[in-house]
């Protein structure tokens, strides 16, 4: 079931995206007077269609993995005397470059106003970026970063959450230079600042964790072990463990947290465990065997439960709220700030400093629109936008078949003065296609082999 839903909402996303980026070229090309043959949700077979009074067909293809535009143009067939005027072809440099810009830029307004709208209505919400632990000899130990620190800023960027400072450490991946924090400790108004140098950090690493590369873990107040949803037919269920019981000791020893119990568990596959719990308020005594786990040539137990939901503490929690001037504001920066982090990511890419490994296709996107849509309509909406971010500035790359690679063929006709050669256009196209495909085929190996 999961798998179909995981399906679902990498459709809906592709469409709605797909549909943003194609009416931004569908709309300026009327705009500018030239005529619109198709505009087409998908490739290949057309599956369903109609026509406007202007006679376009709207079509929906059997391969919903991208969409087109399809406009009159002399060099796809002829065109009819009076109708060379309306010809995208016959069109000044100018009205070219407005035409092919449109599905761009149409997709990031589109990442605007879904950030606009998620700041507007719910602000932010993030856990405070408090240190809980520093790994001896780690790049955030030679920064003088200590446990129980919250970190104000990197780099100069204030970070409110861990997420925040999560963006800024990616930032930093494959670079060498210096890196600089801001800290505060708590119940201090007392700031310091430190530094550490960087030597190709974390470069060409194979999905790097930026926070386990640095050598912090973040403060996690101590849950109690209370359990939540238990599975059917697992050790849990059968040791008469129910949704609400407080674990607090097992063979005698205290169980003072949730992780407590997740260590003891998986330390004892297939051993039995004396449990002490409380439930509604009596004490109960249950025996429960971990079944045995197997990861290559390690195991572990593990009985098939998980905890109950936990409110962390007020004074961990940081909110920002936006009216909708400041929102708007922030959403245009949010988008701008994507967008920096994308192009970065490709020079990166292209010099090394990040591995090719990194690359995410088709599958790794499906799974992400599943999750982010399981969490909410809000997590959904800005995974949409940071989507619509990439699949824009995507586009722009100077890749021939890609909108990018349009753009230069008509910039460079601007300054000359002249097209450039159909002949040239063609080997560009055929190698802007390998590229592509290229890349497709690479990103698609790195999802199976995450599978």
């Amino acid at each position: 079931m999961e798998i179909f839903q995981y399906i679902f909402w990498f459709f809906v996303a592709i469409l709605v995206l797909v549909t943003v980026h194609e009416f931004g070229h569908f709309y300026v090309a009327r705009r500018c007077g030239v005529k619109v043959l198709r505009f087409s949700i998908g490739f290949g077979k057309v599956l369903t269609s109609w026509r406007d009074k202007h006679g376009t067909e709207f079509a929906l293809s059997a391969v919903p993995l991208g969409g087109y535009v399809k406009m009159l143009d002399e060099r796809e067939g002829e065109v009819a005397e009076h109708e060379l005027d309306r010809a995208f072809n016959r069109q000044s440099v100018g009205k070219r470059i407005a035409v092919v810009l449109a599905g761009p830029l149409a997709n990031l307004i589109l990442a605007v106003l879904i950030f606009w709208l998620v700041l507007a209505v719910s602000g932010e919400r993030g856990i405070a970026p408090v240190i809980g632990k520093v790994e001896p000899g780690s790049v955030a130990e030679a920064a003088n970063l200590e446990a129980g620190q919250e970190i104000l800023k990197v780099d100069g960027v204030a970070t409110h959450s861990w997420q925040m400072v999560q963006k800024q450490l990616l930032r930093r991946l494959g670079e060498s230079g210096p890196l600089s924090f801001t800290v505060q400790y708590p119940e201090s108004t007392l700031r310091y600042e430190s530094e550490v140098e960087l030597d190709n950090w974390l470069r060409g690493a194979d999905e790097p964790e930026p926070l386990a590369g640095l050598g912090v873990a973040p403060f996690i107040p101590e849950v109690p072990a209370i359990v939540g949803p238990v599975e059917a037919g697992s050790p849990a269920e059968q040791a008469g463990l129910q949704s609400g019981d407080h674990i607090v000791a097992a063979n005698d020893t205290e169980i003072s947290s949730a992780q407590a119990w997740i260590d003891y568990v998986k330390a004892r596959p297939e051993a039995l465990i004396n449990l002490e719990v409380v439930r509604e308020g009596q004490s109960l005594n249950l025996s429960v065997t971990p079944a045995r786990v197997s990861e290559g040539d390690s195991s572990y137990g593990r009985v098939g439960m998980g905890f109950a939901a936990y409110e962390w503490p007020e004074h961990l929690i940081r909110q920002w709220e936006y009216s909708p001037v400041s929102g708007f504001v922030a959403a245009v920066d949010r988008t701008w700030e994507t967008s920096a982090f994308v192009l970065l990511s490709v020079k990166k890419l292209i010099f090394g400093e990040i591995s090719t490994k990194n690359l995410s296709g088709a599958i790794t996107i499906a799974k992400v629109a599943g999750s982010e849509a399981e969490n909410g309509w809000r997590s959904f909406l800005r995974f949409l936008a940071a989507l619509s971010v990439m699949l824009g500035v995507f586009n722009l790359l100077p890749i021939p078949v890609l909108d990018g690679g349009h753009l230069v063929y008509y910039l460079v006709e601007l300054v000359k003065g002249t097209p450039v050669s159909e002949k040239a256009q063609m080997v560009g196209y055929q190698v802007g296609l390998v590229m592509v495909v290229g890349l497709t085929i690479l990103a698609l190996y790195n999802d199976i082999m995450r599978l």
